[in-house]
Order: C-alpha cells, then structure tokens, then sequence
C-alpha cells in the first residue's frame, strides 16, 4: 500500500471512530429541560390516576389564622338610625398546592394526600371546610356592614413519587417537592377561627343609590 493510501485510509477510519465517539457521546448526555415533565404534568397524571402517586414524609407546620374573607352580603343604611339586622353566612375553604392550584378541584389528589397524612399522623385530613350560621349585624347611618370570617389554616410539605408502568419522559420515576396548604380544626395549635362584623362608610354613588325607589330612608340588601 502506497504511503498516499495508507494517509487516506487512516484519516477515514479517524473520522468513523470520531463520530461513533459523538453518537455515544450524545446518548449518554442528561435530557434537556424541555425533555423533562413540569410539575402540572406530573400533578396532572397523579389527579388522573395515570402515574401511581403517593405523598412521601409528610410534615406539618404550625397551624396559623388565615386571612378575613367576607362570608355574609351587604347591609346598607341609608337611614339616619343605626340599622340592625339578622344576616346570615356561609363559607367553604379550601386547599392548593405551593403553585396556587386548587387540590379540591376533583381527581386524586386529596385522597393521595389524606391517605398519607393518616397513616403517618393517626388522624384524617380534609381538603375542604364548610360552615354557615347567622349574626345580628348592626350598621351606622351612611354605612355598609358585612360579616367577615378567617379559617385556621395548616401547611404540609412532603415529596411527590409519580410511578408509571412504562417509562415517561424517560423514566418510571419522578419526583417533586410540594407544600399544600388547607383548612383544619378549630383550636388545632391553639388558633380559633373568627367571625367578625366589618363596616366603611358608603361612597358617593352608594349614598346616591338610596335615594332610589324603597332605599329611601331605609336599608337594602347587596349580595356579595
């Protein structure tokens, strides 16, 4: 073999071992983020049943008093006496996930979670909370008035394993952390809910809508 073929045969093999190198190379690299499930994906599968989820280690933080959420309509006096007035209320709380997504909104997922929470706590847990009574309301002249209410509120945070029969995104497994945060008992970590009356003074178009029809010199009913 002349010493011309021996260079062209030698630069040839070079080539196909380089780019069998890159091939292997390239199959051995992680997948891209764009490879890779968002948590809605996976979250998605678990509500679904798709992927066989469970909640890993759940742990729980102190309980706290949410935020007052008005429970009741509106009493608007546009007398000029006190009004008083029996409204009643009625309030249901939920629970999300740490991206602000309902866990109430239908699928597994409370149950993935409750299942968890028991075994771990000895005790059930709700993703919602429903309660409604009645409160004697007393507004001032020139004023609205509502009922307010704010829900003992508990955060748990644990891991999320989705198990699928058949590789997803490349895998039978994945993984994710998440905190959800929901309503719980009355007087758990020595919060109570609260119900309370709020009121503010009407503005310019409310005091002029009292002057219509049967508002006159009385008071009317706004739903909330």
């Amino acid at each position: 073999m002349t010493t011309n073929r021996v260079r062209r045969y030698a630069a040839r093999t070079l080539t196909t071992t380089i780019a069998a190198c890159a091939v292997a190379a390239a199959a051995t690299l992680p997948a891209s983020a764009a490879d890779q499930p968002t948590r809605q994906l996976l979250m998605a599968d678990c509500a679904s049943g798709e992927g066989k989820c469970t909640f890993n280690s759940p742990r729980f933080e102190e309980a706290y008093l949410g935020e007052f959420r008005q429970v009741s309509n509106s009493l608007f006096n546009c007398s000029t006496s006190d009004a008083t007035q029996a409204m009643t209320w009625d309030d249901t709380v939920g629970s999300t996930d740490s991206l602000g997504v309902s866990v109430t909104a239908g699928g597994k997922i409370a149950g993935i979670v409750d299942l968890s929470i028991t075994a771990s706590y000895s005790h059930s847990w709700s993703s919602s909370h429903s309660e409604s009574s009645s409160l004697n309301m007393t507004v001032k002249p020139g004023e609205v008035g509502w009922i307010s209410r704010a829900q003992v509120m508990q955060k748990v945070s644990g891991t999320w394993q989705t198990h699928y029969d058949s590789p997803k995104w490349g895998h039978y497994y994945w993984y994710f952390q998440d905190t959800i945060t929901g309503p719980v008992q009355n007087g758990t970590d020595g919060k109570s809910n609260a119900v309370v009356v709020k009121s503010r003074k009407m503005t310019a178009a409310e005091k002029r809508s009292c002057s219509e029809g049967s508002r006159t010199g009385g008071t009317f009913v706004q739903e909330r």
